[in-house]
């Protein structure tokens, strides 16, 4: 395997870093779970309020500082990532906050219901909607949690790929699940896996647990690593037959197109970007609730490929993301 540890890449602002943000407030609901809640007067006569809230609270609090700072600690005193890598088993890298946030807003929406319907039962209507929030969340962590099974290690079956030989671009690798699938139909091409392996959600940005994945997968020999900003692709024009990229490049904020200019720039004329990313709908806003909103929506998505210089071949549905295959024009040749 090659790779270019010392490439300059220029770094930019991880979309990701808001993590301790929703650590402090899972903190501090925790707080008034376990502090306040339990001083309300109809809960302090009632031995099983009194005591559950005392628990709830603590596994709000307790779980906010492990996913914010105890984790780290944790795993630089034990070695577990080192351990980690050692394992037989494909480590993708999604840190728990990431699985189980939501599963802890969900129990502090629940918590919340239940002190106000019996503190304050003329609320009753906040109450329902906080058990509703609840519900929402548990689906979000289901949907989140999902992205550990290996039955989600794969592509949508579209015609991506010209021959066995072709060489393809991962463009935004991270732990390496998007190459691990493309290989499956790639017999005997290459795959150039692309990142800049700063993302604060996957454990070590992702770098080391690549090397592993692709390791156990028994594509060590097939993958070249680099490490590279998918706004400026460190490759000649037309160098590759086709590309690849899941749940990346709804990440690069207002330089998507710029980011889809660049695939078309280093595709040959022919070849084709199969592109997944989290657009507006049921699922998402289970996961981002109100901020799924603020998606870029499957029209827009088209309307800058076409902008990029792509033209759409196929799209759907694919592990609660929408896909769309692209086509860099053989006229763009001349």
């Amino acid at each position: 395997m090659h790779g270019h540890p010392h490439t300059p890449v220029k770094r930019g602002r991880n979309l990701h870093s808001h993590m301790w943000i929703m650590g402090l407030v899972g903190i501090a609901a925790g707080l008034v779970l376990l502090i306040y809640v339990p001083k309300l007067t109809l809960v302090s006569k009632s031995l099983l309020l009194f005591a559950g809230f005392h628990v709830v609270g603590g596994i709000v609090v307790l779980s906010s500082l492990y996913v914010t700072t105890l984790r780290g600690l944790v795993r630089r005193w034990t070695k577990a990532g080192d351990r980690a890598e050692q394992g037989e088993a494909f480590d993708f890298g999604w840190g728990p906050g990431w699985m189980n946030g939501l599963a802890i807003a969900a129990l502090v929406s629940l918590a919340a219901a239940v002190a106000i319907e019996v503190a304050l039962p003329g609320l009753w209507p906040a109450a329902f909607l906080l058990v509703m929030a609840a519900a929402v969340f548990l689906a979000g962590n289901f949907v989140m949690s999902s992205f550990r099974r290996p039955d989600h290690v794969v592509l949508p079956m579209v015609d991506l790929v010209r021959g066995d030989q072709d060489l393809v671009l991962d463009a935004g690798c991270g732990a390496g699940r998007t190459s691990i699938a493309l290989a499956r139909g790639l017999r005997a091409g290459r795959i150039v896996a692309v990142d800049r392996f700063d993302a604060g959600y996957i454990d070590d940005g992702g770098r080391k647990l690549l090397a592993r994945n692709l390791r156990l997968a028994g594509l060590t020999d097939r993958v070249t690593i680099e490490a590279a900003d998918l706004t400026a692709l460190p490759f000649p024009e037309g160098r590759f037959d086709g590309a690849v990229s899941t749940h990346v490049y709804d990440h690069l904020g207002d330089r998507k197109e710029q980011g889809l200019r660049e695939v078309v720039r280093v595709l040959k004329p022919g070849g084709r970007f199969l592109m997944a990313v989290w657009v507006p709908g049921w699922t998402m806003f289970t996961v981002a609730n109100v901020l799924s909103f603020f998606l870029t929506s499957k029209a827009s998505w088209r309307a800058m490929a076409e902008r990029a210089g792509f033209k759409v071949v196929d799209e759907g549905a694919f592990n609660h993301a929408w896909f769309v295959l692209l086509e860099k024009p053989i006229a763009a040749e001349a």
